[in-house]
This record gives structure tokens, sequence and C-alpha cells, in this order.
């Protein structure tokens, strides 16, 4: 059998070359003091790529070195930038608005009865307000493995999406429901403070919902890129936070090794068994997710929780729940005894799984270099695997 060599990756997704080397750049022009501003190098650079129009590789080598150096050259500008005071924009008026606004729902919120933990955990997962979160609940959603649905993220922006896609007339008026959605969905952006992984969300969802109106491929690491990009053109910093590096990662391990756990079982079989394929669809999410996040969970929180997968399909549906009637008590509080049910009936079963023994591993400090090499080792792993699987038989499309 006859293997094509190219890697599929690569040739299905050429902004993730290009997202690679913005990134290299900023990390370039943050780590390394360049006295000389690289303009003049970026310019002269644009100029050869145009020259080179007659070599593809060596133009597409060319197009890599611009990307570079823009990274360098975004970085070093907003380095200089921010030993300048700045005035209050329109972007930081509109932030603080909205974010009057989100004081306004919490009170309302917690007039309508809901209190305690309950209160800090529908604040969290709701509106994005962390402060009412006690050491002793953080540590709880931590080591179950579930503090990821407390930090606003990309679930939680789908989950909203899924909802207002239900309740619009997304059938007779796709174009209408999907600008309304992506519209509801930027307003909640505001709402919430704008954090790094809900705008790497929105971002990728305003993609989905405007390739969904032309019917083309909705996901793929080629979108995942592009949004990188952009963000990152907006403002080369965020590429250091939190944030930023454990959704993209996420998200990228979940698009790279999702297909391959679908290849465990035939499509027929998946098909013809409708719980089992989606019990094994939130398995392989789940999964992938870990892969991609685990080693910065490593390097930054020095834990790694152990029943991951089992707080997953506890917290995934509770989160449906919570953020549906969040809205429901937001606009009839006599209902807040529902949501506080739910919410304090979600911390004692976390609890309880904190209790299992081995429920995390302490202790991990990896340092940059071992963190990188991690990484580079899972993509070298996936980069096998993508190889073999024409030889092996496995089905590659779906």
């Amino acid at each position: 059998m006859h293997l094509d060599m190219r890697n599929r990756l690569l040739d299905n997704a050429p902004l993730l070359r290009l997202a690679v080397c913005l990134i290299v750049g900023i990390v370039i022009a943050n780590y390394v003091p360049l006295a000389l501003s690289v303009l003049p190098a970026l310019a002269i650079m644009v100029v050869v790529t145009l020259l080179l129009w007659k070599y593809e590789n060596l133009q597409s080598i060319a197009i890599l070195a611009c990307f570079l150096l823009v990274g360098v050259f975004l970085m070093q500008r907003h380095l200089s930038a921010s030993d300048e005071s700045v005035s209050m924009s329109r972007l930081d008026k509109s932030k603080a608005y909205f974010l009057n606004q989100r004081g306004i729902l919490l009170d309302r919120l917690a007039d309508s009865g809901v209190g305690g933990d309950a209160y800090a955990v529908v604040a969290a997962m709701a509106l994005g307000d962390k402060s009412a979160l006690t050491h002793e609940i953080r540590d709880t959603y931590s080591v179950s493995g579930a503090s990821h649905v407390l930090a606003l993220s990309g679930l939680h922006l789908g989950i909203i999406y899924c909802l207002l896609w239900l309740l619009l007339p997304h059938r007779r008026w796709p174009a209408v429901s999907q600008t309304i959605i992506l519209i509801a969905i930027w307003l909640y952006v505001l709402l919430v403070g704008m954090p790094v992984s809900v705008v790497r969300s929105a971002v990728m969802l305003t993609v989905y919902g405007l390739l969904s109106i032309g019917h083309r491929n909705k996901m793929s690491v080629n979108a995942l890129a592009f949004t990188a990009i952009v963000m990152l053109m907006c403002n080369p910093e965020w590429l250091f936070d939190i944030g930023f590096q454990l959704s993209f990662m996420a998200v990228l391990a979940i698009l790279l090794f999702v297909p391959l756990f679908e290849d465990v079982f035939s499509a027929k079989y998946l098909q013809e068994h409708r719980w089992i394929r989606r019990i094994w669809g939130l398995v392989a999410v789940s999964v992938s997710a870990q892969i991609g996040v685990a080693p910065l969970i490593a390097y930054y929180f020095g834990r790694l929780s152990t029943y991951f997968l089992l707080t997953n399909f506890i917290v995934l549906p509770a989160a449906y729940l919570i953020l549906g009637f969040s809205l429901i008590v937001l606009l009839f509080p006599s209902l807040a005894y529902i949501l506080l049910y739910i919410v304090d009936t979600l911390n004692a079963v976390l609890l309880r799984i904190t209790a299992i023994p081995g429920s995390s591993i302490e202790g991990f400090h990896p340092n940059v270099l071992q963190v990188v090499l991690t990484y580079v080792i899972i993509f070298c792993t996936y980069l096998l695997i993508e190889r073999i699987r024409p030889a092996q038989g496995w089905r590659s499309s779906r």
C-alpha cells in the first residue's frame, strides 16, 4: 500500500505554521531584549517575499519569516506602549458599563435566596465572578478535576450557544438566527469582563457560525490557528495568560485526538448504538482535553486529577442545568430553590470524589523545558499514529 508521505495536519492547516511562527516571534521579543525595532527588517522581508513569487518553497519560508518578525514587532510595540500612560479607551468604558450590569445581576441572584457556596459556584459559572469562592470550594473542584467549570471557557459559551440555537428558528432563518446568537454571545463576553479564554471561544464560535451558513467545515485546526493569529495580533501579551494557554491547548488536543479515539469503533457500530456513541464521545473529548492541558496544569498548579473522567460525566450535565436555571432564576427568583438544590448536590458529589484515595497526584514541578519537551513527545506521538493509520486500515473519514 502506498503511503502519502505528506502530513495531512500541515496540509489541511496551513495557518498553523503561521501561528507558530507568530508565537515564536512574540516569545523572542518578550525574553530577548532587542535595542532596535525590527520594522525595517520586516519591510525588507515583505519585499523579498513578493520577489520570490516564482519560487514557491522559498516564498513559503519567507512568509513564515515575516510572521516571526511580525510577532517580534507586535510584542516590541506592546512593551513600549505599556510603559506609557494611556487614557481610558472606548472598550474600557464599555467593559466598565457591562461589569456594572453584571454587578446588578449578581445582586439579583443573591436576593433570590441563592447564598453560600452555591452562590459562589453560580456566580463563577454563569457570570465569571470568582470573588465569592472560598479556598475549600476551589480545592474541592481542583482535586476532583472540575475546576474548568468554574473558569469561563468554551464549555460555557458552547452551552449558551446550544441553548440559544434550540430557542431560535434556525431551520427557517439560519442566517438571522446565527446573527442573533453571535450578537448575544459577544454581549455575554462583555458582560463577564472579556476573559481571554472566553474571547477565544467567542472568536471560534463566530467563525463556526459564519461557516455553518455556507455549509463549510466548521471546526478545524486551521480555524483555531486563525483565532490565535487574530487574538495575538490584537494583544500579543495574551500568549502568556494561563487561560489562553489552557484554552488553546485543550481545543487543539480535542481537534487532533478525538478522531483517533473515534476510530476505535467502526462508524456503523457507533451509528447503531446511539448511547455508546454519546458516552464514547464524552470519553474521547475528556481524555483528549486532558492530554492537551495536563503538562500546563502540572507546571502551574503542581497537581494532576486522576478521576477527571468520572468528574466530567457529572459536572458537564450539571453545567447545562446550572447555566439554564441561572437564567430562569434571574427572571423568576421564586425558583431559586431548584438551582440551590442542583449546586449543593454537585458540590456534595465532588467532595465525595476528593475523598477517594488517590484522587489527585501532588508535587509536580516541571520546568519550562520539560513542559515543552512533553508537548513535543505528545505531538510526535500524534504524527506517528497518523502515519500508521492508513497502513493499519483505520478509517480516515467520517
